[in-house]
């Protein structure tokens, strides 16, 4: 799933979205309420972390803007605001749950999973999954199959797959490869991008003549849907 994370604490940002990223999610965060509202504007998340106290834009304002434009992505409120008329603020504004902090990241997790199961039994079953060239991802189990044979993939395999079948034909550099799946900055250094797209490419293409994983040299990388 992609999710996004608005969250001004920076410790608590990185807990979260670290502890996503290990479970093979693409998670985008947000450090104010406007850098949400643009991240929340510009992309489909499956789900998205709210924090209330932000700088700029509240959450609940944030959260009320997208609820009138009519987005329906499952959010969960993440704040240490517990009072009961906080909560109930949170959910008549339209959040799906509401959490207090301090958490522990499994309850976190379950309830994103809680969250996105009763969105997508609600809605279309597509949702749950992704195909193209003969791939498909179960987004909800996290495995991949091509032409109906399973892929074993890592969860950090299985998010690049996932991140590059979002962008067919469209080539991703190694800094945002490692800006979404690591949450770093692109270091020229490292080979960690490298060695992740070989895995995965000998995973994905190995008996196939039609090659999907590419190397566009001095660019990145690309899902290739084309014969």
């Amino acid at each position: 799933m992609r999710i996004l994370v608005v969250e001004d604490d920076v410790k608590i940002q990185a807990l979260i979205s670290k502890g996503l990223r290990q479970e093979g999610h693409t998670v985008d965060t947000a450090s104010s309420g406007l850098e949400g509202q643009k991240l929340w504007n510009g992309q489909a998340y499956d789900a998205v972390v709210l924090d209330i106290m932000l700088p700029g834009i509240s959450g609940l304002e944030l959260l009320k803007q997208a609820r009138h434009a009519k987005d329906a992505t499952p959010v969960l409120i993440l704040s240490a605001k517990g009072a009961v008329d906080d909560r109930i603020a949170g959910l008549e504004t339209g959040a799906d749950d509401y959490m207090i902090k301090p958490f522990a990241f499994s309850e976190l997790s379950a309830r994103i999973h809680a969250i996105t199961r009763r969105t997508q039994t609600s809605s279309s079953p597509n949702v749950t999954s992704l195909t193209l060239s003969g791939v498909r991802l179960d987004l909800l189990r996290r495995v991949a199959f091509r032409d109906d044979k399973k892929i074993e993939l890592q969860p950090r395999e299985f998010a690049l797959l996932e991140l590059m079948m979002k962008n067919p034909d469209h080539p991703l550099s190694k800094s945002f490869i490692l800006e979404k799946i690591w949450d770093y900055d692109f270091d020229p250094q490292t080979n960690v991008v490298d060695v992740l797209v070989c895995r995965l490419r000998a995973k994905v293409d190995s008996g196939y003549d039609h090659k999907l994983i590419r190397t566009l040299r001095g660019i990145g990388y690309v899902f290739n849907t084309k014969q």
